[in-house]
């Protein structure tokens, strides 16, 4: 790892460490180190990557901004991918957006809603970037990324990229292609948005993100939605009229504030997180006779 680490700086393709804490790199300050984190400055970085990771023949994971996300206290095999500040652009033509996967997600919501541009305002408070809300159909509000999206530029593991349509991405809630039969790593997206009152996208931007955080613990270190909502149940509820809200193992705890999170209040491993995972699907199934499936990524060494 380290001669690939070696020619990875010296090629000057961006961020390149190794035994990198992941515990920084994920919204819920949970995780074991990288044996290499790369963080490439361009598109045409992350192609290089790519390419020398290929011939080395060693494993890669690619991650966001790291919501979303809960990677085990043993680390990440391989090299981590951190698709960032290299893949951060933005481009407006008429009513269609091309955005990076490096984009955050909120702030692009922001972003169209004062240039009056209508499409992503259930966006408005998810975390995590565009790439991240692409391969996973993010969605809030009754509405997801599957409503909106053109097309995305997907590089897949063997080197090729693609332009992969809407209907190619095969999107269902909170599921893509990419999960399942094609990995990859979106690079970029392509959005059809549409002109509107920019008054009212303001204001219904605001609305969804304030929402947000009235009823979710944005303010401690989480991961977002741990479950997916066994519909037409929602997970939250059944949570909570299981009587969980506030349940702990060591230093994982079930929000107060919504029972679909939860947060590290301190001192939490990936450990205690599972743990507390497994009692919530067990209680659930016992008390309601419902399967509880995680919305969350597991990664990571066992």
């Amino acid at each position: 790892m380290k001669e690939l680490a070696r020619k990875l700086q010296e090629m000057k393709i961006g961020m390149v460490a190794e035994q990198e804490p992941l515990a920084s790199h994920t919204t819920i300050k949970i995780g074991g180190p990288a044996d290499l984190l790369v963080e490439p400055s361009s598109v045409e970085n992350l192609v290089k990557t790519m390419e020398v990771i290929r011939e080395a023949g060693v494993k890669w994971t690619a991650i966001g901004r790291g919501s979303n996300l809960l990677v085990s206290d043993n680390g990440i095999e391989g090299v981590v991918i951190k698709l960032g500040a290299g893949l951060d652009h933005a481009e407006v033509d008429g009513t269609t957006l091309t955005a990076g996967s490096g984009v955050s997600v909120v702030a692009l919501a922001m972003s169209m809603s004062r240039k009056g541009l209508s499409g992503l305002e259930f966006a408005s408070g998810i975390p995590g970037s565009i790439g991240g809300a692409v391969y996973m159909n993010a969605g809030a509000h009754g509405s997801d990324i599957s409503k909106i999206l053109i097309k995305a530029f997907i590089l897949f593991q063997d080197g090729t990229m693609e332009w992969l349509t809407n209907e190619e991405m095969e999107f269902s809630y909170r599921t893509s292609v990419l999960q399942k039969k094609r990995p990859g790593i979106v690079v970029e997206a392509v959005f059809q948005l549409e002109e509107g009152d920019k008054a009212e996208i303001m204001a219904k931007n605001k609305k969804n993100k304030d929402y947000r955080k009235e009823t979710q613990p944005w303010n401690s270190p989480c991961a977002g939605s741990i479950f997916r909502n066994p519909l037409p149940e929602y997970a939250g509820q059944l949570i909570e009229k299981a009587g969980l809200k506030g349940h702990s193992i060591g230093g994982a705890q079930i929000s107060e504030m919504h029972g679909n999170f939860i947060v590290n209040t301190g001192n939490a491993t990936a450990e205690d997180v599972l743990a507390l995972i497994e009692h919530v699907k067990a209680t659930i199934l016992d008390q309601y006779g419902v399967r509880m499936e995680t919305e969350v990524e597991i990664m990571g060494r066992k």
